[in-house]
């Protein structure tokens, strides 16, 4: 086992680092996959039992600008191409009135600005490029603490009872991040829109009518208060987003739970009263329960004091409305940590120079979405990553 040595200004060097990163989300598994292919050694805790143990969500884009970028640096770019659908970058509105598709944004054959990739695959992608080990499930995190006052080491604790001494720890746990507990006393608000997510399967066969109107990728339609969105993923699956302006606790307030299909599905037939059938069968043909999915974010401009042995990439730095942007700016957190890690002298030098590209940027990113969650009910944006795991 590596054991930690020091610089003159007692942070540890990099490459003799313990390095934890919490969370094996794409966030996480990119910042692991990068530090070993540069030589650093590096161990993954996931709360998760196991790789297949729960749903991973719909599908994502990948941009050229971030996404893209992090997997050329782990060498995964070529083989992403291999999975990813261009087909679904194309994105359609719909009129909820009549049913008419108002826009129809069709890709080129060749185009690669930001095809899409089921979440499934992009995990099991990163999973396979990392060290046999890397990764170790059934670890959900408990608290972060410090040996003493001042001291630089960290001490993970697990609701299993174990617990790993680290030099620094990276916090890639979500939108309730445990690990930014440690350094910030900011928490998710409600953003004033709520999700009800739904399953469509084998749509070709069962579901022509939804097969039809996502056609390669995605459809929406809103109507400033309700909003409906349907994206393909591979496999002939489907999934739609019910999207109420309305309190957090809608379901509650109509006496519902989100185990009352029959209930949830009545009480929003009464919602969207006045919509084209041709949408409204969304609420009704669904495969399986509704499940509700509130959208929180971040406070814009949101830092911590700066430490040489803990930080936080992806939704636990930076929660944003799931407009597109979320696995993309993790992606890119994570590779330019990982090559900050790679680069400098000590972890604190590396931590620093991270943190002071990653919050401007991450700050005027939340600026510029921070009101589009209501916006998504307008059906002119549709989210294309709403899932914000804990």
């Amino acid at each position: 086992m590596i054991r930690s040595t020091t610089r003159p200004d007692h942070s540890p060097a990099p490459h003799a680092a313990r390095i934890a990163v919490v969370g094996a989300g794409p966030g996480g598994l990119v910042a692991a996959r990068i530090l070993q292919r540069r030589g650093l050694e590096v161990t993954v805790y996931d709360s998760d039992p196991g790789p297949d143990s729960r749903d991973q969500g719909g599908s994502l884009d990948l941009r050229v600008e971030d996404g893209q970028r992090a997997l050329a640096e782990a060498g995964l770019l070529d083989r992403f191409f291999e999975l990813a659908r261009p087909e679904g970058q194309q994105m359609r509105q719909l009129d909820p009135f009549d049913g008419h598709v108002v826009v129809d944004l069709v890709p080129e054959p060749d185009e690669r600005e930001k095809p899409e990739i089921d979440r499934a695959q992009l995990r099991t992608l990163l999973l396979d490029s990392v060290e046999d080990g890397t990764v170790r499930w059934g670890h959900r995190l408990d608290a972060v603490s410090t040996t003493s006052p001042g001291a630089r080491t960290r001490t993970l604790r697990f609701t299993n009872g174990s617990t790993a001494e680290c030099d620094l720890v990276v916090g890639a746990d979500g939108a309730f991040s445990r690990v930014r507990r440690a350094v910030s006393e900011a928490e998710p608000h409600y953003t004033g829109v709520l999700f009800l997510e739904a399953w469509f399967d084998d749509v070709t066969r069962r579901h022509p009518w939804l097969d039809e109107l996502v056609g390669g990728g995605a459809a929406s339609s809103g109507d400033g208060r309700r909003g409906m969105f349907a994206q393909r993923s591979s496999g002939g699956h489907v999934r739609t987003y019910v999207m109420l302006g309305e309190p957090e606790d809608w379901l509650t307030r109509h006496g519902l739970t989100a185990g009352d299909t029959d209930g949830v599905r009545a009480a929003l037939l009464n919602h969207f009263a006045g919509w084209h059938e041709s949408l409204t069968r969304m609420l009704t043909d669904n495969d399986g329960p509704f499940v509700p999915r509130p959208v929180y974010a971040l406070p814009v401009d949101h830092r911590w004091t700066h430490s040489g042995s803990l930080t936080l990439l992806g939704d636990a730095a930076h929660l944003m409305p799931p407009v597109g942007v979320g696995v993309n700016l993790a992606m890119l957190d994570a590779c330019e940590l990982a090559q900050a890690l790679a680069d400098h002298d000590t972890l604190d030098a590396a931590v620093r120079a991270y943190e002071a590209t990653m919050w401007p940027r991450s700050a005027e990113m939340s600026a510029l979405v921070g009101g589009m969650a209501t916006d998504l009910l307008d059906g002119a944006a549709p989210p294309v990553e709403v899932t914000q795991h804990a």
